[in-house]
């Protein structure tokens, strides 16, 4: 197909077409003239993960490194797990005492010669900010935070498609990124739930209006 029916299909206009191909993030088409090139079902999955990734907040040079990973796709799932996850997680602003950090992951069950420095750094800052507002998770509910990070984990792991690099690192970075204000949705979702069956009837009823 020419680059006006890529970007038909694909629904990214022609100009965002042409500044993915300068900056590399998309492989050029086969020339058929010396202004023309025809383009594939490849580009228009790649294209997908182009926007996928950008949409996320992804820079444009982890882009570059994401789809240099799937042109040369590395030995398995969780090498091209770190080079998506490298390309989501920001990088700490400054040095970070990772300390309790680590006992978390080292909870969750890792060991940290395997741990990014980054994710770490973000658990690091999360728990900072929760010093800061001078509140404390109750220990019996940090244990649960710990059990359900992990099996939520699990279950995502069991999902990465197997047979497609561009498949697993789309599935990684929206499951990543795009689903995670889900997560928070059904956090509070079921919060309520929660609530209302443990407190419902021990409270008077608000007054109905006449």
């Amino acid at each position: 197909m020419r680059i006006s029916e890529l970007a038909a299909v694909s629904e990214v206009p022609v100009a965002t077409i042409k500044y993915y191909l300068r900056e590399q993030l998309l492989p050029e088409g086969e020339r058929t003239s010396a202004t023309q090139a025809s383009y594939g079902d490849a580009h228009v999955s790649r294209l997908r993960v182009i926007r996928a990734l950008l949409t996320a907040g992804v820079t444009i040079a982890e882009t570059r490194n994401v789809v240099a990973a799937l042109d040369s796709p590395p030995a398995g799932p969780y090498d091209l797990l770190g080079v998506a996850h490298t390309a989501v997680t920001p990088r700490p602003s400054g040095p970070v005492d990772t300390t309790r950090a680590l006992e978390l992951y080292e909870r969750l069950g890792g060991i940290e010669a395997q741990c990014d420095p980054r994710l770490l750094a973000g658990l690091a800052g999360a728990l900072d900010t929760l010093e800061r507002a001078g509140f404390t998770v109750p220990p019996a509910v940090l244990d649960r935070y710990v059990d359900a990070a992990r099996s939520i984990a699990e279950a995502e792991i069991d999902g990465i498609p197997a047979d497609s690099p561009e498949l697993a690192v789309q599935y990684i970075v929206l499951g990543t990124v795009l689903t995670e204000p889900l997560i928070l949705a059904l956090r509070r979702a079921a919060q309520q739930v929660v609530s209302s069956e443990r407190f419902a009837g021990t409270e008077d009823p608000a007054p109905q209006p006449s």
